[in-house]
């Protein structure tokens, strides 16, 4: 017993150390397309579908995580993180390529494929609990979503410089990132085809008695009875959910269902108004000015984002779920009030992405939390696959109309909108079934 213990919790360091160097890697990558995207969209099909540029990305990464999620669950964590990246890598060329051949359909398909990366880091984040401890998961969680600040904060910043390396080979200013963004994520895919062994998916699957292929079903066997016991799921359990099944955990569970709705409106509060706030300042700078401060401003938002995960993800397992939540949609709120009031004052634009970001921490770390802790063990793949489609959805639909809204209506409106999306979830954390169900789980 104490000997499959110590192989776990080797495994399980091993896979949180190489995952925060993927992060950190592959969040240059992400940060330096969204700080661009927007404004290169712009440049190419008008303000108006702007904000589509990121809903493409974002629908890219959901609907890509269906089938990545599939492939983990039968043949773990290594192919379905790597291949994400590689079709990142592959979106980006094609952005690339739209820029130079004035393509906006290659464009919009660029961007669904780049989503790819995105979908693979949202993904490590659970490959981070696959054989955490119950009462560390939060903290372990939130050190992986910690670790892509530092790529995150730094790749809006290099946007500028990139893109103007690249202009003397013709290639656009706002485009020259992404074959930057593209050379991360092929570096990510290696990283992890190498390094990520063995499997922590399919260790755990073993040690809940759910065989995987090629893996042995015993090395941790002690693990799985603790982690039965903990509220992981039957071990002994071989069925091979679909994502049909994977809904139906979803449905049953009160806690699955709120953790699952604070990562999706969380993030489509976040993408709202982030997607729109490079053009919005865009709208009184010159082009570089614009590279310049949207840089600096959207480092900060990312910075708020991951900045302070480790703190949210000891609040997450000290104070509860819950709690952490509703404290992450406190911070998207006023983060709106003070978005739709800024005017153009960098200051306060900046103010108010700090607090969106870490508004966004909030309801993913202690969501993600929640969620993969509030399913059997055979059904968490396709569930983290499906939970990343509706998070994705939520976020291409915020993206796809906060476009159109600024365009009709403005950003001051967006905003207040988008403040308001929040009222489901507070009502539905606040049931006192699912206050009943979240204590059970936790």
């Amino acid at each position: 017993m104490t000997s499959a213990v110590a192989v776990r919790s080797a495994v399980q360091a091993r896979t949180i150390r190489l995952l925060m160097v993927v992060e950190v890697v592959s969040g240059l990558g992400v940060a330096m397309g969204i700080s661009v995207g927007a404004l290169l969209t712009r440049a190419m099909a008008g303000t108006a579908l702007s904000g589509a540029a990121q809903s493409a990305a974002v629908v890219g990464g959901g609907v890509l995580a269906v089938p990545a999620a599939a492939l983990m669950s039968r043949y773990g964590r290594r192919p379905g993180l790597a291949l994400c990246y590689l079709t990142g890598a592959v979106g980006g060329v094609a952005v690339l390529a739209s820029a130079s051949l004035d393509s906006i359909p290659l464009l919009f398909v660029g961007f669904f494929l780049f989503g790819a990366g995105s979908t693979a880091k949202l993904q490590s984040r659970y490959a981070a609990t696959d054989l955490a401890e119950p009462q560390r998961r939060g903290r372990q969680l939130s050190l992986v979503v910690w670790s892509t600040t530092l790529g995150a904060v730094i790749g809006p910043n290099l946007a500028a410089p990139l893109g103007g390396s690249l202009s003397r080979f013709g290639i656009p200013e706002l485009a020259g990132p992404f074959a930057f963004a593209s050379a991360s994520f092929l570096l990510s895919a290696l990283l992890l085809t190498v390094f990520l062994r063995p499997d922590p998916l399919l260790t755990a699957q073993a040690a809940a008695g759910v065989p995987g292929p090629g893996e042995p079903t015993s090395a941790t066997g002690g693990a799985g009875a603790a982690d039965h016991a903990a509220g992981d799921g039957p071990p002994g359990q071989a069925e091979r959910h679909t994502l049909g099944s994977a809904a139906r955990a979803v449905l049953a569970s009160p806690a699955a269902r709120l953790g699952m709705a604070a990562m999706a409106l969380g993030h489509l509060v976040m993408v709202a108004v982030m997607a729109m706030t490079p053009v919005h300042i865009g709208e009184t700078h010159s082009a570089p000015d614009t590279l310049r401060i949207v840089g600096f401003v959207l480092s900060v938002h990312v910075a708020g984002m991951y900045g302070l995960a480790p703190v949210v993800g000891w609040l997450t397992d000290r104070a509860g779920r819950v709690p952490v939540i509703l404290g992450g949609v406190a911070l998207l709120i006023a983060a709106c009030a003070v978005a739709a009031t800024a005017g153009h004052d960098t200051a306060l634009l900046t103010t108010a992405l700090l607090m969106l970001g870490l508004g966004w921490s909030g309801t993913m770390v202690a969501g993600s939390t929640l969620f993969t802790e509030s399913l059997p063990a055979p059904a968490k793949p396709r569930a983290q696959g499906l939970s990343d489609l509706v998070t994705g959805l939520s976020g291409a639909s915020a993206g796809v109309l906060s476009g159109i809204v600024v365009e009709l209506s403005g950003y001051a409106v967006l905003a207040l909108l988008a403040g308001l999306a929040t009222i489901p979830l507070i009502a539905l954390a606040l049931r006192p079934a699912t206050l009943a169900a979240v204590k059970v789980a936790d």
